[in-house]
């Protein structure tokens, strides 16, 4: 058990991590005295810096000899950090409290009325929308978030009190959401994914069974139409469905795009509520609105008051995320890291932007996701008019013999198709046509966005 009221120092190994960065951030603002280390500094970690926590970048054992004792400091570790790690290694040796992020996050929401949203795609989406939709309700809610949330300017939405109900991300890799224990869950989906955790489809299924089994007595499940894990349920609990293409408890009627925004009646158990707006783009984030609104309702938000929310909801930093946006380009920039999210994405902007040229660039992320989905990452490419595939991005991986980008491009049947270093895009792009461009991943690529602006505002001039 973590006695975190009488820890002075929280010590974060990995501590730009986005869902490390909101914990942090969480001991920062309640006083204690945060630190941390990462392998390269990101905007992220400049802004913890500028929050007021110290941040280095090379392996170094001297802040462990004065300030951040073992008896007054909890180091909190992400499995991104090697164990081969120095500081890792140090603390480990020397004695110090360890946890996973996991088990803090466990710790700070299980005596609480805790919302978790869970699935292989959706929930950094969806736990945000729930989050915005509470609090513009005027809910007291605080938020540990999986992305940066455009109406909070932050992954990280401070709870008012004790009393405080807690929205969270239900992290599936390394079986840390079994650490949580909600008040309400939501599953968005269980499409194989972490099979180098997990080994089969089976097993991950087995693993969002034990997480909605951890639901507290009394409380209830949320799942998207089609999620079959009914069989796990506790009879303690009650099961509720969401969709926009079939009948469920909550869903959409009447739904129009007008104006590239979404308008919709939003159907529940208990009543319609006509005339929804909601100007966030993308076919899959109109389906995890309808998730959060849903949720949202379960824990008594007002109707009317989520209504509203919808319709002025920001959105999320990297999900479906307009860029930029002339008479002449278009530029969307997404997560999407996974062949059901690239096919999801492509088809929602495929939908908005009927009849124009679509050119996406993706870059990879894992070898072993990369091994394990090359059929299905190709097929989803093969949905734009031109594909720009990059090199895998490792993130905690060592390479594995014979994979590369290679695997899925060859597997393309698009015909126009190109494999590229990173930094050779902002230059290959300058005499590409295209109308819309949609750049794709979970590693780095969020690095070529404004290289990428810079170039498309030269050639929008040169029009």
């Amino acid at each position: 058990m973590i006695d975190f009221k009488n820890i002075s120092n929280v010590y974060f190994l990995g501590i730009g991590g986005i869902g490390m960065s909101a914990l942090a951030r969480y001991a920062n603002a309640i006083g204690k005295t945060v630190a941390g280390y990462d392998l390269t500094e990101t905007p992220l970690t400049k802004l913890l810096v500028l929050e007021g926590i110290a941040v280095h970048y090379t392996e170094e054992l001297k802040q462990f000899s004065n300030q951040y004792l073992c008896e007054n400091t909890l180091v909190v570790r992400t499995p991104a950090v090697p164990e081969t790690n120095k500081e890792y290694q140090f603390v480990k040796e020397n004695g110090y409290p360890i946890v996973k992020r996991s088990e803090l996050l466990g710790f700070l929401t299980n005596n609480k009325m805790c919302i978790a949203v869970a699935g292989t795609h959706g929930k950094t989406s969806v736990s945000t929308m729930i989050a915005h939709l509470l609090h513009q309700s005027g809910a007291d809610v605080g938020a540990f978030l999986g992305g940066i949330s455009r109406n909070f300017n932050s992954n990280l939405l401070l709870p008012n009190s004790e009393k405080s109900m807690v929205v969270t991300e239900a992290d599936e890799y390394d079986r840390s959401f079994l650490q949580l224990h909600p008040t309400i869950a939501v599953v968005t989906s269980v499409d194989a994914d972490h099979l180098d955790i997990y080994g089969t489809h089976d097993k991950l299924k087995e693993a969002f069974g034990q997480f909605v089994c951890n639901v507290v007595p009394d409380g209830k499940v949320l799942f998207k139409k089609g999620v079959n894990l009914m069989h796990f349920m506790p009879c303690t609990v009650n099961a509720f469905y969401y969709s926009i293409d079939h009948e469920a408890d909550f869903c959409v009627k009447n739904l129009e795009i007008k104006d590239e925004a979404y308008h919709f009646d939003f159907c529940t158990p208990y009543m319609i509520i006509p005339g929804v707006k909601m100007d966030y783009p993308g076919r899959i984030n109109l389906e995890n609105m309808v998730a959060a609104a849903a949720a949202s309702m379960l824990v008594g938000a007002d109707p009317m008051e989520i209504r509203n929310a919808m319709t002025n909801f920001k959105g999320v930093a990297r999900r479906f995320d307009i860029q930029f946006k002339s008479d002449n380009f278009i530029y969307v920039d997404d997560y999407a890291h996974h062949p059901q999210e690239l096919e999801v994405t492509i088809k929602s902007v495929r939908e908005l932007y009927q009849s124009k040229k679509i050119l996406g660039i993706f870059q990879p992320h894992l070898f072993s996701r990369t091994n394990d989905f090359s059929d299905g990452f190709a097929k989803s490419l093969d949905l734009l008019d031109e594909a720009i595939l990059l090199d895998i991005y490792p993130a905690r991986e060592l390479p594995m013999p014979g994979v590369t980008s290679e695997i899925i491009f060859d597997k393309m049947k698009i015909e126009h198709k190109t494999l590229l270093k990173k930094e050779e895009v902002v230059n290959v792009l300058k005499n590409k046509k295209f109308d819309v461009l949609l750049t794709m991943g979970a590693g780095n690529i969020d690095t070529l966005v404004e290289p990428i602006i810079t170039m498309l505002n030269h050639k929008t001039k040169e029009q």
